[in-house]
């Protein structure tokens, strides 16, 4: 790990301004957005990669489509059955994994180098023809059924349903649909809607993948070459034609019995993507007030005060579109409204007053830090690379990254404060054990 971060100081003092340019390399290879980036981690590779699939593509016709396709890409090809996947990659120790986002599919892995042919074959082979047996397309159902209904008892979970309705217009790609509503919809999902959504939305087309660690750029790109050749389809993100707005303040309830605390969300749609002007000083006033046991919150909310053990404020799901604000935290039922005022005072004492230099100059070097140690890892890198590109950046943002928030100053952080948020206009969510919901 420490020849990682002082790697990463270099980047930053720009005594090694080329590095990466040398060590990285990006390349449409079978149409597939590649990006190779060696590192001197002897013998393993992390795979990293998302292609446009996720719930918000889901079809009018059944918005289960898209998580079901997604568990069903590890149980078979047409030529392998999962035993058949799972004995190849346990025989090398290596590892494949998806998931399922708002907007993407997610794919994960991980091998030695010699073994990087056999997985990036064995990822292709799952994205371009998975078996899709009906037998298997049922016991996804019954396992996503089964999540949902542990989901609908979890107040967590359910103040992010309620609050994600409630910030973004049924329109927006990041409007979550209810767990109900997920429910009935696994349960009436036929194998036919699964297919044809495959067909459409599974493709190279706006697909990433990231390959760090022991390769070069040529060693990779003759392997996706092979492994993707002749592969077609697939469409882009959904990107909103205008950005979410609350026009009011609400207060939603949902409750659920018999829960020894209560999530509480506080927050509003920003109107911002990651990449948007602004976007990063609000991102580090955000941090000042509520991250980790640095930030305000919980200095004086549950250090100072007592009221709760977790509490934070962040931004997010604004990679591709525009995305929210909130500080999320969890009350015991009876320190409940003291824990909301004393949360709510905080917030409108950041907002009115904004921050400090000595705070600015603590959280960035806290920042910078943190994104340094995750680099230093191939997993991180892998990580950091691929998500960068989602926000719209190349390669070059991991040098650029720490310099933008050593560059942000004081007036410019309270003004995005102030000019993007709004206390009066929040909305505030209540999940567990409280009163019948009120909007």
């Amino acid at each position: 790990m420490r020849h990682y971060v002082l790697a990463a100081l270099f980047l930053v003092s720009g005594a090694a301004a080329a590095s990466v340019a040398d060590q990285s390399h990006r390349s449409q290879v079978a149409g597939v957005d590649l990006i190779t980036y060696h590192t001197d981690v002897k013998d393993v590779v992390v795979i990293l990669g998302s292609l446009p699939a996720g719930d918000a593509m889901a079809e009018p016709g059944n918005i289960a489509i898209p998580t079901l396709a997604g568990m069903m890409l590890d149980r078979g090809t047409k030529k392998l059955d999962k035993f058949a996947i799972a004995e190849q990659l346990d025989n090398v120790g290596a590892e494949i994994a998806f998931s399922v986002g708002t907007q993407s599919l997610e794919i994960r892995a991980k091998c030695l180098k010699k073994d990087l042919p056999l997985v990036i074959g064995l990822i292709a082979a799952e994205l371009r023809t998975p078996a899709l047996q009906l037998q298997e397309f049922n016991k996804a159902k019954q396992q996503f059924i089964g999540a949902l209904e542990a989901s609908a008892q979890n107040t967590e979970a359910r103040a992010q349903e309620a609050f994600g309705r409630a910030v973004y217009p049924p329109d927006h790609p990041n409007r979550p649909h209810t767990v109900s509503d997920y429910k009935a919809a696994a349960k009436a999902a036929t194998l036919d809607e699964l297919k044809s959504f495959h067909a459409k939305y599974y493709g190279p087309a706006h697909m990433t993948l990231v390959v760090v660690g022991d390769v070069a750029a040529p060693e990779a790109e003759t392997e996706i070459d092979k492994a993707f050749s002749g592969w077609t389809g697939g469409q882009d993100y959904v990107r909103p034609a205008m950005p979410a707005v609350l026009k009011a303040p609400s207060e939603i309830s949902v409750p659920l019995t018999d829960k020894p605390s209560v999530s509480v969300l506080i927050g509003q749609p920003t109107g911002l993507r990651y990449k948007d002007p602004d976007a990063l000083a609000l991102r580090v006033g955000t941090a000042i007030l509520g991250s980790g046991f640095t930030g305000r919150l919980m200095g004086i909310v549950r250090d100072k005060e007592g009221l709760t053990y977790n509490i934070g404020a962040a931004m997010a799901e604004d990679s591709i579109a525009d995305g929210r604000w909130d500080i999320s935290a969890s009350f015991a039922p009876a320190l409940l409204d003291k824990g909301i005022a004393s949360t709510r005072r905080e917030l409108d004492r950041w907002w009115k007053d904004g921050v400090t230099d000595q705070e600015l100059a603590a959280r960035k070097q806290g920042l910078v830090g943190s994104y340094l140690v995750g680099l230093s890892t191939t997993t991180g890198l892998a990580n950091a690379i691929l998500t960068d590109v989602q926000r719209g950046y190349d390669v070059s943002r991991l040098e650029t990254y720490p310099g933008a928030v050593k560059a942000l100053t004081r007036d410019e952080v309270n003004s995005a404060i102030k000019k993007h948020l709004n206390p009066s206009l929040m909305v505030l969510v209540k999940a567990g054990s409280v009163a019948t919901a009120a909007h």
